[in-house]
């Protein structure tokens, strides 16, 4: 199993991706890869997702392709056994983390207060998302939270823009971000693979 830290570390942003067409899956997968993204995260929100996400594993093999949204026990088994690298959770649960644990699956559970990370940190979980961002504080309590806990690294997500990606990814504690500003709904529905394109070359050069 490829290494979390590898996986997060791979690009500055991991586009956050909701499929609601199945047909659109590879086409957005190759905009985004050409566009120098290469680690994905399929959030588990639509029918579509887990066959989506097999389809971008079979398709492109040198991804990093993620399931997010993932809640519970089941979601994790799930998005495993169609071929997920990594896992994202918004938030988390004991029953969640045990079972991580035990199956040995890369997981990155949320924390929003030092409390949680402090949790995760004392379940073994060095790297955790910062969910939601923006609401839970930002920038500020990232650099908070950096002041015990240095040794806990981030990939903040929600409410993150290509402008403001920036002043995170200048954070010791943070490895990565999450985003879906590159994925605007009407550019997929029009099918413009080259904007995406272009908005990931834009993400891609920002550390």
């Amino acid at each position: 199993m490829k290494n979390l830290l590898t996986i997060l570390s791979a690009n500055p942003v991991i586009p956050v991706m909701v499929i609601e067409q199945l047909q659109h899956a590879l086409p957005l997968a190759e905009a985004l890869a050409e566009g120098g993204l290469t680690t994905l995260e399929i959030t588990m929100r639509t029918n579509n997702a887990l066959e989506a996400l097999t389809q971008i594993k079979q398709h492109f093999p040198h991804m990093h392709v993620g399931a997010g949204t993932v809640l519970n026990a089941e979601h994790l088994q799930s998005a495993h056994n169609a071929g997920a690298d990594f896992l994202v959770s918004p938030g988390f649960t004991a029953e969640l983390l045990s079972a991580a644990i035990q199956k040995s699956v890369n997981l990155l559970p949320g924390a929003s207060t030092p409390a949680e990370a402090m949790q995760l940190l004392d379940m073994g979980f060095l790297y955790q998302k910062f969910f939601p961002a923006e609401a839970a504080g930002g920038v500020a309590m990232l650099k908070a939270i950096a002041g015990p806990m240095p040794h806990i690294k981030f990939c903040p997500t929600g409410g993150i823009s290509q402008t403001s990606a920036k002043d995170y990814l200048a954070l010791n504690n943070v490895v990565c971000v999450g985003g879906s500003w590159m994925l605007n709904s009407s550019d997929i529905k029009n099918e413009n693979w080259q904007k995406i394109k272009q908005l990931a070359q834009q993400a891609r050069s920002l550390k």
